[in-house]
């Protein structure tokens, strides 16, 4: 597997050196000719100067031929414009942009990024799935990033308890996949009746996520 990084930040740098260090064949593009220099020296001939949102440069890197584009410089737009390059012009298989900005996630799926990481984002849902009094939790954002599956816990408080399923008015573009009580997993029929404590997992557009919370954790 053939992998070009563009950006020879920080992220960049351990990214390239674990990769190598795995076995990979791995190409690292950077602008600053002083950075490209000690890079060379740590790591061998995996190094190239050079901008990487340029058609040239990606070009002799051998963007043609590579499996994978990983994009992780500073600035978002050249996140954006190296990935969608990648894709467009050499046909690069999967591309992954880094995104400064959390507000650009959005974009940069709409316009064919395969995979994004913001970290803000991981932090956020880090901190949500561990802090103690929230009740519910994304566990994935979909392809489709107003789709989520989220975790929410039950409580004595909800209208929804010991009410037959069949009979609760569910939020809109909310569905019920399973429900795990007491650490055993139950598919959720018509007739199922949820109990306090209850971990409840759907699948919600994100528009419905604040009522399904209100509604199991009142």
């Amino acid at each position: 597997m053939y992998i070009i990084v563009v950006g020879g930040g920080k992220v960049g740098y351990y990214l390239t050196k674990t990769l190598v260090n795995e076995g990979y064949e791995v190409l690292l593009v950077e602008k600053n000719p002083e950075k490209v220099r000690i890079y060379s020296e740590r790591f061998g001939e995996v190094c190239m100067q050079g901008d990487g949102a340029e058609a040239r440069t990606l070009e002799e890197a051998g963007a043609a031929r590579a499996d994978v584009v990983i994009a992780v410089t500073g600035d978002d737009e050249d996140n954006l414009v190296i990935c969608q390059m990648a894709k467009r012009k050499f046909g690069v298989g999967h591309t992954i942009a880094r995104v400064n900005n959390p507000k650009n996630e959005e974009i940069f799926k709409r316009l064919g990024i395969d995979t994004t990481v913001s970290v803000t984002n991981i932090i956020l849902s880090y901190i949500e799935q561990r802090l103690p009094d929230r009740e519910l939790s994304h566990l994935v954002t979909l392809t489709h990033s107003d789709l989520a599956i989220v975790e929410a816990r039950v409580t004595a408080r909800s209208p929804y308890v010991d009410r037959p399923l069949g009979e609760v008015s569910l939020p809109r573009d909310v569905a019920l996949s399973a429900i795990i009580r007491n650490g055993d997993l139950l598919i959720p029929g018509p007739d199922t009746r949820l109990e306090p404590g209850d971990d409840v997992i759907a699948l919600t557009n994100r528009a419905s996520e604040e009522e399904l919370r209100e509604a199991l954790s009142r």
